[in-house]
């Protein structure tokens, strides 16, 4: 009884360790009734066995099976924002199968599955997707992985739906921002080759030439940024920085003098403009920008300093007013107004500055202005400041 008891638990075994066996056609089987989930337990299981990974068919079905992964994923993405994708990497799976099963066999073929080199053709949309997913999370070095594959989709042939530039654009971003410069400056040309209007390429491809003084190239990019966006607000910016670098500073005017301030939307378009009206000495234009750009997006360094140094100026200005009317010898009431508000607009840009400090607190041209102002007020935090200052210049 002993003996049977053992044998039929020896068959159980066996037979268990039979089913977890990788097989090829298991995976086939799932694959043809679109059960895709468990074609890819199965087929994970083929691609990790010794054999059948030397096997071109192998990853030809893997190819296929991540593919439609993907496709069903991304379809449901679609429909539902909030849909919760499961498979992320299934875009570069599929892409690395298939170039497995070329390296192995350029011919197989399966009954109902694309070959590879067709299913290669038509990865890109799906490695964008990922690429981007992983710019969003930071992941800049896998971003710039799967986007590079998703260049080389795009390439293989005229592709069924133009990126308009897309894949060039964010593969230059995830360089750039892997500190790769100069390389991400030819994607970002292959960007506009491909029909991107963003403003963004454009924005850095001015600035790539502006830093070499090619004035021809910078106004050839500027010519085609505003033919291809006449009315984008980046564009109009971009134009005036440009006139201020290349010194018309009276054609830079008149094209700021032509935006209304009303039509600004986003923090970026008010910060810019507010920018250009410091360089103008407008401050009162300027301040009131920034403080709509403030409310936005509170706790940004560029908006509370650049509030610091409007209501610096608007301090200054009554300083001095303080002391014309003192020299004119003016009535006491109006020398003590001057004053008044040439101290309000002081301990207000020292907020401002302090404010910003606490984002970038060594920041030495913003510590020698608070220093001053602390100064100015007699106040002891200006040995404090002085005290930092040579700390970071040690």
């Amino acid at each position: 009884m002993r003996k049977h008891v053992l044998l039929a638990i020896n068959l159980l075994i066996l037979t268990a360790l039979s089913a977890q066996k990788p097989s090829l056609t298991k995976a086939y089987n799932c694959f043809y009734d679109k059960d895709y989930d468990k074609a890819k337990v199965q087929i994970d299981q083929c691609t990790a066995d010794e054999k059948l990974s030397a096997k071109a068919q192998t990853w030809l079905y893997k190819g296929n099976i991540e593919f439609l992964l993907a496709n069903r994923e991304y379809s449901e993405k679609q429909k539902n924002d909030s849909y919760q994708i499961q498979y992320p990497d299934a875009p570069v799976e599929a892409f690395d199968a298939f170039e497995k099963a070329i390296s192995i066999n350029p011919k197989a073929e399966a009954l109902d599955m694309m070959t590879a080199q067709d299913a290669l053709k038509q990865l890109y949309p799906y490695l964008l997707v990922r690429g981007v997913d992983q710019l969003i999370a930071k992941d800049f070095a896998n971003a710039k992985k799967t986007l590079a594959k998703g260049i080389k989709s795009y390439e293989m042939d005229t592709p069924q739906y133009p990126m308009n530039g897309d894949l060039y654009y964010y593969y230059a971003y995830a360089m750039e921002s892997l500190g790769e410069n100069d390389e991400a400056v030819a994607y970002y040309q292959k960007a506009l080759n491909d029909g991107s209007q963003n403003a963004y390429v454009f924005a850095k491809l001015i600035d790539h030439f502006k830093a070499k003084n090619d004035y021809q190239n910078v106004e050839k990019t500027l010519a085609m940024a505003k033919q291809k966006n006449p009315n984008d607000m980046s564009i109009r910016l971009l134009e005036i920085d440009y006139m201020y670098w290349k010194g018309d500073s009276l054609k830079a005017k008149s094209l700021l003098d032509q935006i209304d301030v009303q039509s600004l939307k986003t923090e970026d378009e008010m910060v810019n403009v507010a920018n250009f009206y410091i360089k103008e000495k407008r401050y009162e234009a300027a301040e009131r920008l920034l403080a709509r750009s403030n409310v936005l997006t509170p706790n940004n360094f560029v908006i509370l300093y650049n509030l610091g140094v409007c209501t610096y100026s608007f301090s200054e200005y009554y300083f001095n007013r303080q002391n014309q009317l003192a020299l004119q010898q003016a009535n006491n009431s109006d020398i003590q107004a001057a004053k008044n508000l040439s101290e309000k607009y002081l301990a207000e840009a020292a907020n401002y500055f302090e404010q910003a400090r606490k984002l970038e607190p060594k920041d030495v041209n913003l510590l020698n202005t608070l220093r001053a102002i602390y100064v100015r007020q007699q106040s002891p935090k200006a040995d404090e400041i002085d005290a930092l200052i040579k700390q970071l210049e040690r």
